[in-house]
């Protein structure tokens, strides 16, 4: 996986960026929150990425912060919501009015974020609202670390409830390796 990449930025082409690293231009789809933010063309850019494998492509997706890469993993998880919805959300509005949208469960602002329709936008609130461990608020005060640990733990098997049980009283700057070792720990007792 290619989970950040550095270098120069050739070319800004909406949604998409290329960024030429040590001789190889990588093409990366990004939010327009990105967007917005990166240096001009052939100065140096820093993004973190998150990287998607089907049988038919390998994408690369780009964020600035942990903040809108952290929320993109969370709101493709959600059933029904893909990487271009999720893109398209991102570049709709802020993460804070998003999150303000679920708790208030407006469905008259996700509605006007393009690619999502009414139905769509009850299923968001419903998943994101109701489930603490997708809940994007959580996910945002945690870091990346922290949601990386709670996906590593989710993969080996341990229920939800246990997971937040233990994600609570772990540091937000803990390193992932470390993380696991002592929820794994705790979980095991």
């Amino acid at each position: 996986m290619i989970g950040s990449i550095r270098g120069r930025l050739v070319d800004k082409s909406p949604p998409w960026i290329r960024v030429e690293c040590s001789g190889v231009g990588y093409e990366i789809e990004v939010p327009m929150s990105t967007l917005y933010n990166l240096p001009e063309v052939n100065n140096e850019v820093f993004l973190l990425t998150h990287m998607v494998v089907r049988e038919d492509a390998q994408l690369l997706y780009g964020f600035l912060t942990a903040e809108e890469k952290s929320s993109f993993k969370s709101l493709i998880k959600v059933n029904g919501i893909g990487a271009k919805v999720a893109l398209s959300i991102l570049s709709g509005v802020s993460i804070e009015q998003f999150l303000n949208a679920i708790n208030l469960q407006d469905v008259s602002l996700l509605i006007k974020i393009p690619g999502i329709g009414r139905k769509t936008a009850e299923r968001l609130i419903v998943e994101l609202k109701d489930k603490q461990f997708l809940n994007l608020q959580k996910t945002t005060e945690h870091g990346e670390n922290l949601t990386d640990i709670m996906d590593a733990l989710e993969a080996l098997g341990y229920s939800k409830a246990d997971i937040q049980k233990v994600i609570k009283d772990l540091n937000d700057d803990i390193s992932v390796n470390d993380g696991i070792k002592q929820a794994l720990q705790w979980l095991s007792n």
